[in-house]
């Protein structure tokens, strides 16, 4: 049978194959031509497992109604999305195997951190340095004997039992909570190991080609791998202790919450107790941002920065924090840096010829720092503002000056970079890294990728005050990502503290109205394969309906509407 295959943006060709050839028999035919590992298959817009068999598939494209077009493959690396969780799924069965192999003992993929993930084995001492060593010589030897990982299916019921009699009662149960009838949970089998996860994995251990094992707290282990942007390098190793700081904090949260595993959350949903748990995560925020306001009121800071990544509520949180000020006794001045955008005709251009409004390079620096710095002084200051429909600053409109005592809270994705402030004394600043974490994982072994919280918050913020689509969200996800990867991430250890913007029960309540806007993007459509990603995680959280227990200046107001501070 004939297919056609994608190479890359440039190159497509048809070949020629049996029906009985799997995907990586055909991906090992062009390898050559990518640069980088292929990992995944997008056939007709859907997501495949490399094992899969083409004859398969095309009878699928059949099924869908879709025979009047010749079967595409489009063949991914981990420069895709879906693909890079693929490698993290990959490398999550060679670790937790390894680990099995050599301890015989549990243990816990806990949470993102430092290009990799943090993770906990539950051994009854310290995790020593030759532990580390030993786990990492085990995960090679799996490597360098490519073994192969079979899919298994189970009926639901099976799946149920096959965790009962593991002893994970969490998994059984997470699993008892999915109402669809037609659901078969897909196992995974390396060796005599036996796990589940929540998408595609790779063939086998030998395409898991480059990570990190290193040892982190008295009994943490780092798994570290590649940044998607360049998988085949080692990304440098920069100690995240702030996030991982933050991540203990939202871990005590949880526990407060009784929702440590979403199966916890669920049987709270379920259990018609959801208001406790959306009026104390309430409060653990409040209070946590009142803390932050006593430190700076207590060290007489002058200029807060706040930065963090798209869909973090940066904006809720500026406001909610000048309220503890005024609680303080101050009365901050609040500022947002893109009044400070350079006249249109003076703004650099991005390699396809547009403005480039995200560079620190498009603000006007020197006259930022000139206006901080006068209003410290005292000084009375005429303070821009940027016009977006001319592309000009307006001068005249804001004459504003500060006493000796006025803090400035300043948002803007450039906040944390030492380059924006570089002319204000460091004795006035305090630096806010904001970003919604998520701690409340799957299950011991299944994280739920922060980014996937930051996508459902954008997808109904942008529909709901920006007339887009799901699938238009999903397209200008890789763009946002990439800017935040330029602008934001590289910066946030610069910041004094961290502040988890993630609520547990956000997704939850997000569901109703996410749900719908992605089954509208219809197979076939570019976006299918990512929304059927995202649908499938959403089938795990019992939905909440209780919106009105939300207070009016949550942050999670700021994407469903309702908020005191934008409407």
């Amino acid at each position: 049978m004939i297919i056609k295959v994608i190479i890359d943006k440039n190159n497509t060709r048809e070949i020629d194959v049996a029906p009985e050839m799997t995907l990586a028999e055909i991906a090992n035919q062009i390898q050559a031509e990518r640069p980088y590992r292929i990992l995944l298959a997008r056939v007709n817009g859907v997501d495949k497992e490399l094992i899969d068999t083409i004859g398969a598939l095309a009878k699928e494209v059949t099924d869908a109604k879709l025979a009047d077009e010749k079967v595409t493959v489009e063949f991914l690396d981990m420069r895709t999305h879906s693909a890079d969780m693929t490698y993290q799924r990959g490398i999550s069965m060679i670790y937790l195997k390894a680990v099995r192999d050599l301890f015989g003992k549990e243990t816990v993929i806990d949470n993102t951190l430092n290009k990799g993930f943090y993770t906990k084995i539950r051994l009854e001492r310290e995790v020593t340095e030759e532990d580390v060593r030993r786990i990492d010589a085990r995960m090679r030897e799996i490597v360098q004997a490519d073994l192969p990982i079979e899919r298994i299916y189970m009926t639901k019921e099976e799946g149920i039992q096959f965790w009962i009699d593991e002893g994970y009662p969490k998994k059984a149960s997470m699993l008892q909570s999915v109402s669809d009838p037609d659901y078969r949970p897909v196992f995974y089998r390396m060796d005599g190991y036996t796990n589940y996860f929540f998408g595609p994995m790779v063939p086998s251990a030998g395409y898991i080609e480059y990570f990190e094992v290193k040892k982190y707290d008295e009994r943490g282990v780092l798994v570290r791998f590649p940044y998607h942007g360049e998988p085949d390098v080692m990304p440098e190793y920069v100690n995240d202790r702030l996030i991982y700081e933050a991540f203990r904090e939202t871990h005590d949260w949880l526990n407060l919450l009784h929702s440590q595993y979403l199966d916890d959350f669920n049987e709270i949903v379920k259990g018609g107790k959801i208001k406790d748990v959306i009026l104390l995560a309430e409060a653990l925020h409040e209070k946590k941002i009142a803390e932050i306001a006593d430190v700076i009121t207590n060290g007489k800071k002058r200029i807060i920065l706040i930065a963090g990544p798209s869909s973090s509520g940066k904006t809720t949180f500026a406001r909610r924090l000048c309220i503890q000020l005024r609680v303080n006794g101050l009365q901050p001045l609040y500022l947002g840096t893109d009044d400070y955008f350079l006249n249109r005709v003076d703004t650099p251009k991005d390699e396809d010829g547009n403005y480039n409004y995200e560079g620190l390079d498009a603000l006007d620096i020197d006259l930022f720092n000139s206006n901080m710095n006068d209003l410290l002084a005292g000084k009375e200051v005429d303070l821009p503002e940027f016009d977006f429909m001319d592309g000009v600053k307006n001068f005249g409109k804001r004459i504003t000056s500060i006493t000796e005592t006025q803090p400035i809270v300043i948002e803007g994705i450039h906040a944390l970079n030492e380059k924006l402030t570089a002319q204000i004394d460091p004795i006035h600043k305090y630096k806010i890294y904001i970003s919604p974490l998520t701690q409340m994982n799957m299950d011991v072994h299944n994280r739920v990728p922060s980014t996937d919280g930051r996508m459902f918050r954008r997808m109904v913020r942008d529909f709901k005050y920006r007339g887009h689509s799901a699938a238009d969200t999903i397209d200008s996800w890789p763009k946002v990502r990439a800017g935040e990867n330029v602008n934001i991430f590289p910066f946030n250890n610069e910041a004094d503290i961290l502040f988890n913007s993630n609520l547990c029960y956000e997704t939850a309540l997000l569901k109703k109205y996410v749900e719908p806007l992605l089954e509208e993007i219809e197979i076939g459509a570019p976006q299918y394969s990512e929304a059927q990603r995202l649908l499938s995680l959403l089938r795990y959280y019992e939905a909440i309906d209780e919106e009105q227990y939300v207070p009016n200046n949550s942050i999670l107001r700021e994407f469903i509407g309702g908020s005191v501070f934008t409407e």
